[in-house]
């Protein structure tokens, strides 16, 4: 079968610095992977050229059978990103957020809605600005209109920042359940103890490269 993502000699340059020097990557439908390394390694440039946002400088890289080069745009619509920045709207509240997500890829109301109470987005917050919700409100409401989205690839990078124990739990069991539904997820985190126990496999990022990307350790 095909990988939902394949890379061969990627490089992305970030003005002029090489982010990615030479990536060679496969991923599997259904795989959970676990991105780890040091801080500066390439793992948010990776799932940013995952995600259609980063360009491919030299190389070749595929993700669900589109080209990096010339795709970029129907990657886009494809998967979701959630990076360090939750790319909310301030202006508009918690759920209008999320409907607004749902409208774009022909969702239902009723999906809006289920969504938000998937997430718990509190009713006493949800008609609230983004503005003035607390971090982990935006987190939760960032994470609920990527679920809105239904992507084929999730893309994570530190996706447990700024939630408390529960709201964790529930990004694992969200992630599980797109996943069983056949979905695939790159999770880039630090938290290797907590990020190991969801990831089926794990590859590290040093200096641009990813090492030992088809003898990952498993995770159960």
């Amino acid at each position: 079968m095909e990988p939902v993502i394949s890379l061969r000699g990627a490089v992305t340059v970030l003005g002029r610095f090489p982010a990615l020097a030479g990536v060679d990557l496969d991923v599997a439908r259904g795989e959970i992977l676990l991105v780890s390394g040091p801080n500066g390694a390439g793992k948010s440039t990776l799932l940013r050229l995952c995600a259609g946002l980063a360009s491919l400088a030299k190389g070749d890289g595929r993700v669900l059978g589109f080209d990096l080069h010339r795709g970029r745009r129907e990657v886009r619509r494809r998967v979701g990103y959630l990076g360090h920045a939750n790319g909310l709207y301030h202006d508009l509240s918690a759920e209008e957020n999320v409907r607004f997500w749902a409208r774009c890829v022909g969702a239902s109301g009723d999906e809006a809605a289920a969504t938000l109470d998937r997430l718990e987005v509190g009713a006493r917050w949800r008609g609230l600005a983004v503005a003035h919700l607390s971090a982990g409100q935006r987190r939760r409401t960032a994470l609920a209109c990527l679920v809105v989205r239904r992507p084929e690839i999730w893309l994570l990078d530190e996706p447990h920042t700024g939630l408390d124990a529960g709201s964790r739990d529930l990004l694992d069991a969200l992630v599980r359940e797109a996943v069983a539904g056949g979905a695939t997820a790159l999770v880039a985190s630090h938290e290797l103890e907590r990020s190991a126990t969801l990831a089926t496999r794990e590859v590290r990022v040093v200096g641009g490269v990813v090492e030992d990307s088809a003898a990952g350790a498993v995770r159960r």
